[in-house]
């Protein structure tokens, strides 16, 4: 069984990272970068929290939140978007008719997990979360975030200003950013 760490609320700037299960590129299979922006708008429509940056990668997303609300639980709102998300992609996969995909998802259920009537592994059980408490170290991340689809084995763009789900643009071009959807309903 996975030990979740209770995330303080003591900084209100956290960098996230969320993993899709065991890294598989479920974003791009399904094409569910848009779950990923509707989570964003729930979060500032709902007064919750501010995307200061972001990357959706095919299997991953970065993101930078600044949470408006003093008293905030981390791991609920990193949890419930992680359900929405995975609701999402589940009912996309199931739409494409790839049955070993779900199979495999389904595989890496435990027991715990399997009787809460859960049918599907989607997210890493952990998340990474580490709050910002310096302005470097805010900067570090940014340049991680924007640089993350064009640095290691990733090869998504030409430039990392040119990536589509990421706000590098804002930060370099001053590009106006909307999420791609406006929907955030699904997500209470």
């Amino acid at each position: 069984m996975a030990i979740q760490y209770k995330h303080s609320n003591v900084y209100p700037m956290y960098y996230l990272t969320c993993t899709c299960y065991p890294w598989i590129p479920l974003f791009e299979l399904t094409d569910s970068y848009d779950s990923v922006y509707r989570w964003f708008d729930y979060l500032q429509n709902k007064k919750i929290a501010r995307v200061v940056a972001y990357v959706i990668m095919a299997n991953h997303f970065h993101g930078i939140l600044y949470f408006i609300q003093e008293k905030f639980d981390l791991n609920k709102i990193v949890s419930n978007a992680k359900r929405f998300m995975a609701y999402q992609i589940i009912q996309r996969q199931k739409a494409t008719g790839r049955i070993d995909l779900l199979e495999y998802l389904s595989a890496g259920l435990t027991e715990r997990e399997l009787s809460k009537k859960q049918r599907h592994r989607v997210f890493e059980n952990s998340f990474d979360a580490k709050p910002i408490f310096s302005e470097s170290f805010l900067h570090q991340k940014l340049d991680y975030i924007h640089y993350n689809p064009v640095s290691g084995k990733w090869n998504l763009a030409e430039d990392y200003v040119q990536y589509e789900h990421s706000s590098a643009s804002f930060y370099e071009l001053d590009k106006v950013i909307h999420f791609k959807t406006t929907h955030y309903n699904d997500l209470q």
